[in-house]
């Protein structure tokens, strides 16, 4: 789908659907780096199409969790009331089923890092009334999605000033059983030193460098929540500021669509904080 013909989509999707409540549109992406398009799904809130058409909004990205795609948010959880609530527009762009979310030195195909954090970013400001700085974008995922949330926002501090985790999988040396995950981090043995490089352990030092919000969860019976103890002992030691929180649960959307209502709460109090909460259109 040319650029064109895709902005129209947004316009129809989102200006013929009622004002009255948040808009859902699914809308589609071109990468140059992976020379394809990929839907993604954009929730706008209600005022953004009924109120000041001269105000412009902070963005959160949403990521999936590996087999999953663009929808999975809003078919799971009750996602796009958020946006209404917080004054903010979710974007929830498709990842592949197992990229990981990084530039794959070993598949060519899968430079999802670069779709995601830069691709994606740049055609959602030029096609929308959105806040075009680091304080006033946000990313968060769950599961792989919560280990590409922090590794994305880690690799482009510039573009993300506050970053999320779901029971994330946050430790990929935890994961080599994981279908697929050897496609594009490549053998573990024979390639250890990219998988340690890649663990959010590893780099959890930049966050406070890079002065990036930092928010962490997992359920008490997610298999992952060791690794997230880890990282979150680790940003202790280190002096890191972040929030980090265990509730009762799995890795199951009954915890994501929970866990997703006090992420967007944290992602909202940091735009408040910064001053970037809504904005003047108009310079």
């Amino acid at each position: 789908m040319n650029q064109a013909r895709a902005f129209w989509l947004v316009l129809t999707l989102f200006f013929t659907t009622p004002v009255w409540a948040f808009q859902t549109g699914v809308v589609s992406i071109p990468s140059v780096a992976m020379r394809r398009a990929f839907d993604a799904t954009i929730v706008l809130p209600d005022d953004y199409a009924r109120g000041d058409h001269t105000q412009r909004y902070p963005v959160i990205y949403v990521l999936h969790g590996s087999g999953g795609d663009y929808t999975d948010w809003t078919s799971n959880a009750p996602i796009g009331r958020l946006a209404d609530r917080y004054h903010v527009i979710l974007v929830m762009p498709d990842g592949g089923h197992e990229s990981w979310y990084i530039d794959s030195p070993f598949d060519p195909r899968s430079q999802y890092e670069t779709y995601v954090g830069t691709e994606v970013v740049n055609w959602i400001d030029a096609r929308f009334r959105t806040i075009a700085a680091r304080q006033g974008r946000a990313i968060t995922g769950l599961s792989m999605g919560g280990f590409g949330a922090l590794r994305i926002a880690l690799d482009r501090p510039g573009t993300f000033g506050a970053a999320g985790s779901i029971s994330g999988a946050v430790d990929p040396r935890k994961c080599e059983d994981e279908p697929g995950i050897d496609r594009v981090f490549g053998d573990p043995a024979e390639h250890a030193a990219f998988w340690n490089s890649n663990a959010i352990v590893a780099n959890a030092r930049e966050f406070e460098r890079d002065h990036i919000d930092l928010t962490i969860d997992c359920g008490v019976s997610d298999g992952f929540v060791t690794s997230n103890r880890a990282l979150h002992q680790r940003l202790v030691e280190l002096g890191v500021p972040h929030d980090y929180a265990e509730r009762p649960g799995g890795h199951t959307w009954s915890y994501w669509s929970n866990a997703i209502r006090y992420q967007v709460m944290f992602f909202a109090t940091s735009f408040r904080h910064n001053g970037w909460h809504r904005q003047s259109a108009q310079v």
